[in-house]
């Protein structure tokens, strides 16, 4: 039994939740649509760059969430559930997911996407595990703040070292799967980093130190 730790977007979904999230948002006038459009693709662009910066995207992505009551934003990513997350999900990231699961290894996903986009996307994913951005509520609402360290780059090893304290667990024998050059800093501690649908970044560092690259797409 060990650690199954799997970054969500373009690796479990063919995708990035985040940004579909802000082209639903635009498709169904909910922000300033030329303006919001604009700065979600800037802030993508930046991600696969490897340039983003995570406090600013936080900032930008949560103020929609200011504007919403919880119910309604409920139903909301109910709605995008439906129609931008179940046509990505991978059947072959699921198959992998119980295949882990089937070994009896504990399960984890570490995203640097918000918890309000991702954990309805993990649970349909069966894996109780989620790190990702903390995003405030104050009275029952939003406040469109985030808390504590960013689980971005070198702050997804920070939260999984924090969780793995907290859980009395370690990463003797864990795995680490994703597609982005942005978690090479996680994937060097595990024992199995394995590259999935890598970017050219990280194939060309994988390829370097001899790390396991699959495809979950269908080919």
């Amino acid at each position: 039994m060990a650690l199954a730790i799997f970054d969500l977007d373009n690796t479990l979904i063919a995708g990035d939740s985040d940004h579909l999230w802000g082209e639903f948002l635009v498709e169904n006038k909910l922000v300033d649509a030329e303006y919001f459009k604009q700065k979600n693709d800037e802030f993508y662009q930046d991600y696969v760059e490897g340039k983003l910066d995570i406090y600013k995207y936080i900032e930008f992505s949560l103020s929609p969430l200011t504007q919403h009551s919880m119910t309604k934003l409920d139903e909301l990513h109910q709605q995008f559930m439906e129609s931008h997350i179940q046509p990505i999900i991978l059947p072959k990231a699921k198959a992998l997911i119980e295949s882990h699961r089937d070994k009896g290894d504990t399960l984890l996903v570490i995203t640097a996407t918000n918890r309000f986009v991702t954990a309805p996307i993990v649970e349909a994913f069966g894996i109780e595990n989620l790190l990702a951005i903390e995003v405030e509520v104050v009275d029952g609402q939003y406040t469109g703040k985030s808390f504590g360290v960013p689980s971005f780059k070198e702050g997804k090893v920070t939260r999984l070292n924090d969780w793995l304290a907290e859980n009395t667990l370690s990463l003797e024998g864990a795995y680490f799967y994703s597609d982005s050059h942005n978690d090479i800093p996680l994937l060097a501690k595990v024992d199995h980093p394995v590259v999935v649908d890598g970017d050219d970044q990280l194939l060309k560092h994988a390829k370097t130190n001899n790390w396991k690259c699959i495809s979950l797409r269908d080919n």
